[in-house]
């Protein structure tokens, strides 16, 4: 598994794809990746259900001497994202299949999201149980159909790690 404090491998391989500005980071756990992008020069908002997490996030922020906002909310009862809010949204290890149109709403044209996930290869190791917390084989590709793709990949990426991740475009002209 990752280590909580190191970013996701593939955010910190794509960073130059991101264009700078306003980033949301959904499931943010215990702010790797909000405190990365924030490092890296983002304004960036994080959200978790865990008040435990969220105090992680800020103390691991405040360690690194950034800024990041951050609330504690359920991502699965109803949330919604303001309209053409955000340039990049980032989710991941966290998969709320109704999300993904409230992700589509909360970019900005031109905007991008960043998801990278368990897919369905990944139950033969046991992890997590629930298969609606796995992708079905290029479901994430599917979600983002109407984006420009910039990175796909999806399998088996290391040993006993199956994921999906995907870095797409909101075309200009969709809002």
């Amino acid at each position: 598994m990752h280590n909580s404090l190191t970013p996701a491998a593939f955010l910190v391989a794509n960073l130059k794809l991101l264009p700078k500005g306003r980033v949301l980071d959904l499931a943010m756990g215990s702010g790797r990746n909000s405190v990365y992008l924030a490092r890296e020069g983002f304004d960036v908002e994080g959200i978790d259900i865990s008040p435990e997490a969220v105090s992680k996030a800020q103390e691991l922020a405040s360690g690194e001497k950034v800024n990041i906002k951050t609330s504690v909310a359920d991502l699965e009862t109803g949330f919604r994202i303001p309209a053409d809010r955000y340039d990049v949204i980032i989710c991941f290890y966290y998969l709320h299949r109704p999300l993904i149109p409230e992700i589509k709403h909360g970019l900005r044209p031109g905007g991008i999201v960043v998801c990278e996930t368990y897919n369905s290869d990944q139950a033969e190791w046991g992890r997590p149980k629930n298969p609606e917390h796995l992708l079905k084989p290029g479901e994430l590709l599917n979600m983002f159909c109407e984006y420009r793709i910039l990175r796909y990949r999806e399998g088996i990426i290391e040993p006993r790690k199956a994921i999906a991740s995907i870095i797409a475009r909101k075309p200009l002209g969709e809002h």
